[in-house]
């Protein structure tokens, strides 16, 4: 059993990534930190978990766990995900795990010193929805593949959310265009050359907003938009020569609705529904990176180089934004 601490209590960690590591069969969680001790009983006394610590170094320190998880505002993942692997643990670190991608540098050489494993918590590449685009694009069940359309958008103007303040790592592109652009490359295998886009930015927060991309990936484009101020919803959609693939529900499994891949023919006259009932993601994703943790299989895991070629992408998109015409990536 990998034992994992948690390290801080946001809510993402509560209300989905510790109960799912609790499910899981090769994981547990035995320790919680907060710079709040009271906040860290709490949570643990919820959980079951044995330790709650009231600082970050001293469950870090501690011979009760052997990786961390990291839900940090994103502007801190970087310094924690050092921090937890100099200190010799493994490392599964919540999106984006860098604000840019000469910063994942950083955190390979961090890795590598320590012989640790360390991971971006991109939890959709570990369920069957997207294994199954991916196997479907790669029997050729669409032809030749065209065109990737996506949306991932959600309402948020609280000026206290972590999405709304800069100097903690908001925005839109950074919580939620990082998805059609993981999702595209993992299902694809393919990467962005090159990128157009429109980036919008909150007049009071200083945050983007709203992001219009177009990305050329040499065989086929991906266009897609992201918002933060926009009504709820999510879509990915494949395009290809003798048919396409849409994907309900593409990012937040059984919570936007039905966890569905639906496969068109040519003339749109027949299509095939994939059904997945339960994925659960978060729990997949734990049990993945204990597999790789405890000496078996990396290549399953997300890798610090993929978190690399994806910050890559983002990062482009925002040099795009501020001129007019193509952006290398």
């Amino acid at each position: 059993m990998l034992r994992f601490g948690i390290l801080s209590t946001a809510k993402i960690g509560r209300e989905l990534v510790v109960p799912a590591m609790q499910d899981a069969e090769n994981c547990v969680v035995t320790a919680i930190a907060s710079r709040d001790l009271s906040k860290a009983r709490a949570m643990a006394d919820r959980f079951s978990v044995p330790h709650a610590f009231g600082s970050y170094e001293d469950m870090l320190a501690s011979d009760t766990i052997d990786a961390v998880y990291i839900p940090l505002p994103t502007a801190q993942h970087v310094e924690w995900t050092i921090r937890a692997a100099d200190a010799g643990k493994h490392v599964l670190c919540e999106k984006p795990i860098a604000l840019k991608a000469s910063d994942i540098d950083q955190l390979i050489a961090a890795r590598d010193r320590n012989g640790v494993l360390v991971s971006e918590a991109f939890m959709v590449t570990y369920t069957p929805v997207w294994r199954k685009v991916r196997a479907l694009l790669a029997e050729g069940a669409i032809g030749r593949l065209r065109h990737v359309q996506g949306v991932f958008t959600y309402f948020n103007r609280d000026p206290g959310n972590m999405r709304n303040i800069p100097e903690l790592g908001g925005g839109g592109l950074p919580d939620i265009g990082v998805y059609p652009a993981i999702a595209t490359r993992f299902a694809t295998g393919t990467e962005p050359l090159k990128v157009q886009a429109v980036v919008e930015r909150d007049a009071e927060f200083g945050t983007d907003i709203y992001s219009s991309v177009k990305a050329d990936f040499g065989t086929f484009e991906l266009s897609f938009y992201v918002s933060t101020q926009m009504a709820n919803r999510q879509s990915m959609v494949f395009h290809g020569t003798e048919g396409f693939i849409e994907v309900r529900s593409p990012f937040n499994a059984d919570r936007w609705g039905a966890e569905e891949v639906e496969l068109s023919n040519q003339s749109h006259n027949q299509s095939q529904v994939f059904r997945f009932q339960d994925s659960r993601q978060y729990r997949r994703e734990a049990e993945a990176f204990a597999r790789a943790a405890l000496g078996g299989d990396r290549s399953d895991v997300v890798s610090l180089e993929s978190s690399r070629a994806n910050q890559r992408f983002i990062d482009a998109i925002y040099r795009a934004g501020e001129k007019d015409g193509w952006e290398t990536v």
